[in-house]
């Protein structure tokens, strides 16, 4: 439980953590040393690993290359199946995608996905995964073959956020989906918030510094940030982002 204690006493301090994805399928292994340096003297907070896809092959080295290079920065992966697993990471979020009623996102990858976790030696964060309407059918949605919840009922999102409380899940990912036109409503982000004790984590759709902040001042515990970063040109905006969710 190294990392998520990490994070829970970085919570304690009232602020937001800012959380950078990369996805697997979207980097070579020569470009992770330039991103490193940047996710570094940027300032991110946690380094999450994975997307919807299989990402081999190279998945194993590219955790490893970017292990290598993050210094006290925890890496976590946010596998997209029982496939995207390695043993150079810190810690992997066990997603099972509430929102949704498809066994193999519930269950199924999990009884997969477990032994190999404890052959790992993995730490393993039990995440609900919710995913919110966000104007697009997202990569999320199509590969798991489920419907979102709707962004404009915060109530069915409380209710699924408050399930995962009580069957002892210790965070909730409110989650737009990869390329989503729409960020997470601020709505049902201050309605989860408001309604569960356990760590908010909010992604998918947040391409400015300003929209990272209004996320973060709705009660968001960790922001992630993803698409906008895999292109180059925006790498020197991490430390923009970085300002915007701790100085909410």
């Amino acid at each position: 439980m190294k990392t998520y204690k990490q994070i829970l006493r970085s919570l304690q301090n009232k602020q937001t953590l800012f959380a950078l994805l990369v996805d697997p399928d979207e980097i070579e292994l020569g470009d992770i040393e330039k991103l490193s340096a940047g996710i570094v003297s940027g300032g991110v907070d946690i380094l999450l690993f994975g997307g919807s896809l299989i990402a081999q092959p190279f998945f194993n080295e590219k955790t490893a290359a970017f292990k290598k290079r993050l210094r006290n920065i925890p890496l976590i992966l946010f596998p997209g199946s029982h496939n995207q697993l390695s043993d150079q990471a810190d810690a992997v979020l066990f997603l099972s995608l509430l929102s949704g009623r498809n066994p193999d996102y519930l269950i199924g990858n999990h009884v997969m996905a477990a032994p190999t976790i404890k052959t790992m030696q993995l730490e393993a964060i039990a995440t609900a995964y919710l995913l919110i309407e966000s104007g697009r059918t997202t990569t999320v949605e199509f590969v798991s073959n489920t419907k979102p919840i709707p962004r404009a009922k915060p109530g069915l999102s409380v209710a699924h956020a408050l399930a995962a409380e009580y069957l002892g899940f210790k965070t909730i990912y409110l989650e737009a989906g990869s390329g989503a036109d729409q960020s997470v409503p601020i709505a049902i982000i201050k309605a989860v918030k408001s309604a569960v004790s356990i760590p908010i984590i909010v992604g998918g759709g947040i391409r400015s510094p300003q929209t990272a902040r209004e996320i973060a001042r709705a009660g968001a515990d960790i922001v992630v940030i993803g698409n906008h970063f895999q292109t180059k040109d925006n790498l020197p905006t991490i430390g923009e982002f970085r300002k915007a969710i701790h100085d909410s």
